[in-house]
């Protein structure tokens, strides 16, 4: 009977407990909500702080709305500012909530009047700020205690990547007391002076600190205390002793959270340079950001991450896509819709997107279509280049970096797990090569350190050999004009729409009109341009109504100048191009057509009199520089566009739209890389191209060392401070202005590119021998570089290739001799 009995009790007493358990958890008992849960609402007669507004749809727990708080102290003065640009970047992006918190006497800044603002009673903005960081803290947890699992209290000077945050945070759990931030125990000078024991630290204010519930909720009755009991000046320092002593925790000890709260220590200095850097990409927030221009740009930067991170889920996406309709035995088109909500054109993008991840994506059908490999090491080596060795240029090393980087985060991908971390020392070598349709390719050779800091512990060096394929992905265009998107520009009526559209086509226009060149910034009411009434007004119509102003340094090449004035005739004056030419003209020794030139010069003005077209006489020995110089002068508007050409130059109407388009003033001044024909007698056994714009490997090259062609605006010029007049003769000036906007020009942007529009038709190079010895040099090289191609030079070779050997030998005798 007793045991009978006893097992009764203890039946009786399982149900007792689970009862009382399930009417704890069913009342809304404020011991839920943490030991010693204060007061929600003020006492009576006590006025409260502005509340800031939630959404009553949000839900208190575990919900995408309400995982955290985020207080931003601020000061009146920084309201416009600062404030602004927090809430205009990462500030709209918090999973949860955010608010301002400023002096009693602060007021929504006119440029932002939705800006969550809680002007806390009895706080001024003065310095520290101990006070305003002790009532926020109470404000959030008086106001939304039971709302959000997470508290950060913040600078208005700190970056804040929400959603790193928000991954970082949903691996805790906010019932257990946590205080988060980079500890600290103040520098060298204030070590000792801050009444912390040896095992006592802080959270360091600027890059942020967070509190879980269970924190806020055990220091919140004790605030008051905290600020009756300040032992120093520094606020962030009070509230990790405050938390310390009510919460009974320190800051987190973990050396990582030194890069997930990043603070950088050059302070005025900090992320104002180049973004590109591992502690930018592994960091939760960055501080300080003290200027709000560059809020913008690392908000810009950190969201061209996350771009980059989607169409990399893109890529992967159309792969899975492809191999799971192969499985199938079905064609993609079959299982996924032409258009959809999410894609206008994924069964196109699914062949070249969904290719299977191979460094022989692309089958070459013959030995001319082999994509060739380029050797990286200390130089880069490459056979597509004229000059086969040298050293990589700035971009390529950037996308070198960046393609180790990645290296990098993936060979650490659970580096904790696995207890090991690898470090990047060295590039010893590696190959490079785009494959045009798929993307790029690399072979990396690299030299890595290890470090095991789990069981036996060691650091050595170790080598790995990585190959990395780097997709494309489908192509975006953006329509600019004068670097302006159209995208912002109203678009008109469809009335209005039907002029502009009459009065583009009569400028030059209607090929590009035509071809859906202007077609990219169309809406439904009509264009997205603006009428060409004006030249200062943005839009297409400005194109062709820029005024380009030809000028052409001479001297002799009387023959060639006519086939230059046949071709200017021809593109632009029987066109009525709105175009100048100024002919600045010197004597030549050889060659006495100074006055047959002039002649032709004044025929043609005869003739096209709304041109306006002008010689003017130096009666010098002949130097471009100075003779640019003259002609930039002899053009009296300031703003006006500047062409410099030379005399071997063709040109057709598309170069004249590119100069155009190309050459932006304050802006952007345009280098086109010229197309420069080959010898003909070798080329094509004539002593004339049969057809100048025939543009292919053995007809000619590309001059991508070549400056001489040149478009600015007289403004830009002058800014630089124009040509060097003391270089005399031919070469080096050109290289020296260009050199000139590379180390002064201020946001002025080179633009560099092939035109085939532009081609310099073959003369035989005269090196003058008083040149001096870099310009003889200079012209040498140019006059070899003529000839024709290496590939035709050695078929020619091959074909007779006994008859080279022996000139070769008799060459050789004569100079032993």
């Amino acid at each position: 009977m007793s045991r009978r009995r006893r097992m009764v009790q203890s039946l009786i007493g399982v149900m007792l407990g689970l009862a009382t358990g399930l009417f704890l958890l069913s009342s809304d008992s404020p011991c839920l909500r943490g030991e010693g849960f204060p007061r929600v609402a003020p006492e009576e007669g006590e006025e409260a702080p502005p509340r800031v507004s939630l959404d009553p749809s949000t839900l208190p727990n575990n919900s995408q709305k309400g995982l955290i708080f985020v207080g931003v102290m601020t000061a009146e003065k920084y309201l416009a500012t600062r404030a602004v640009a927090v809430y205009d970047t990462w500030g709209k992006a918090v999973p949860g909530k955010i608010a301002f918190f400023s002096s009693e006497v602060s007021k929504q800044p006119k440029n932002c009047p939705d800006l969550p603002l809680v002007s806390l009673k009895t706080v001024d903005d003065s310095y520290p700020p101990q006070k305003k960081s002790f009532l926020m803290l109470k404000y959030m947890w008086d106001n939304f205690g039971d709302k959000f699992e997470w508290f950060f209290r913040a600078d208005d000077d700190v970056y804040i990547r929400t959603e790193r945050l928000e991954y970082f945070l949903r691996s805790l759990d906010s019932r257990k007391p946590y205080f988060l931030g980079q500890a600290g125990k103040g520098n060298q000078e204030e070590f000792g002076l801050l009444s912390l024991e040896y095992d006592e630290n802080f959270c360091m204010g600027g890059p942020g600190m967070i509190m879980s519930r269970e924190t806020l909720a055990r220091i919140a009755p004790h605030i008051q205390t905290c600020l009756q009991n300040l032992f120093t000046t520094h606020e962030d320092v009070e509230v990790g002793r405050c938390v310390q002593r009510f919460a009974g925790i320190p800051c987190t000890w973990a050396y990582d959270m030194v890069n997930v709260f990043y603070h950088n220590y050059t302070e005025k200095t900090a992320f104002t340079g180049p973004l590109k850097s591992k502690s930018v990409h592994d960091a939760v927030t960055l501080h300080p950001i003290k200027q709000p221009q560059y809020m913008y740009r690392l908000h810009n930067y950190i969201q061209s991450l996350r771009v980059r991170d989607l169409l990399q889920q893109r890529v992967g996406l159309y792969r899975e896509l492809v191999y799971m309709a192969s499985l199938i035995n079905k064609s993609v088109d079959m299982v996924l819709p032409s258009r959809s909500a999410f894609c206008d054109n994924c069964v196109a993008d699914a062949p070249l997107l969904g290719v299977e991840l191979s460094l022989n994506q692309y089958q070459p059908k013959t030995s001319e279509e082999v994509l060739a490999w380029d050797f990286i090491s200390k130089s880069y080596y490459s056979d597509q280049n004229l000059n086969p060795r040298r050293r990589p240029e700035k971009a390529f090393y950037v996308g070198i970096e960046d393609a180790v980087r990645e290296v990098m985060d993936l060979i650490n991908v659970n580096a904790d797990q696995k207890g090991r971390e690898i470090d990047f020392k060295e590039l010893l070598y590696g190959y490079y090569r785009v494959n045009p349709i798929h993307g790029s390719d690399y072979i990396f050779d690299l030299l890595l350190t290890y470090k095991k800091f789990r069981g036996h512990k060691m650091t050595v060096p170790v080598r790995k050999h990585v190959y990395l394929h780097q997709a494309f992905t489908a192509i975006e265009v953006r329509e600019t004009f004068d670097m302006e998107d159209t995208s912002n520009i109203v678009p008109y009526t469809e009335v209005e729409t039907e002029v502009i559209t009459e009065e583009l086509t009569g400028t030059g226009l209607r090929q590009p009109l035509e071809s859906g060149f202007l077609k990219l910034g169309q809406t439904a009411q009509g264009t997205a341009l603006q009428p060409p009434t004006s030249v200062d007004k943005r839009g297409v119509g400005d194109i062709s109504d820029k005024l380009v102003n030809f000028i052409l340094p001479l001297s002799g090449r009387h023959s060639t100048f006519l086939r230059f004035i046949e071709n200017f005739e021809t593109t632009c004056l029987k066109q009525k191009e709105k175009v100048t030419l100024t002919v600045v003209l010197f004597p030549n020794e050889r060659e006495n057509s100074y006055n047959e030139t002039i002649s032709v010069i004044n025929r043609l003005q005869e003739k096209y009199v709304y041109t306006r077209i002008s010689v003017l006489p130096v009666n010098e020995t002949f130097a471009r520089a100075l003779a640019l110089e003259y002609g930039a002068a002899h053009v009296t508007e300031p703003d006006d566009l500047l062409f410099f050409i030379d005399v071997d130059m063709i040109f057709n109407a598309k170069a004249l739209l590119r100069i155009r388009l190309n050459t932006v003033r304050g802006k952007r001044v345009y280098f086109p890389i010229v197309f420069s024909q080959y010898d003909p007698r070798i080329v094509f056994n004539a002593l004339e191209s049969p057809e100048h714009f025939r543009i292919t490997q053995d007809t000619g090259y590309w001059r991508q060392f070549g400056f001489g062609i040149t478009s600015l605006y007289k403004t830009d010029l002058r800014r630089v401070g124009g040509f060097d007049t003391s270089i005399k003769g031919w070469g080096k000036e050109d290289v020296d202005l260009f050199d000139k906007f590379v180390a002064i020009a201020e946001n002025v942007t080179i633009f560099r590119a092939a035109d085939p529009g532009l081609v310099h038709v073959f003369h035989m190079v005269e090196c003058d021998p008083n040149l001096t010895e870099t310009q003889l040099e200079m012209c040498k090289n140019t006059r070899a570089s003529t000839y024709g191609s290496q590939a035709h030079l050695g078929r020619i070779f091959c074909k007779d290739r006994e008859r080279f050997l022996a000139f070769l030998k008799s060459k050789r005798k004569s100079v032993k001799r």
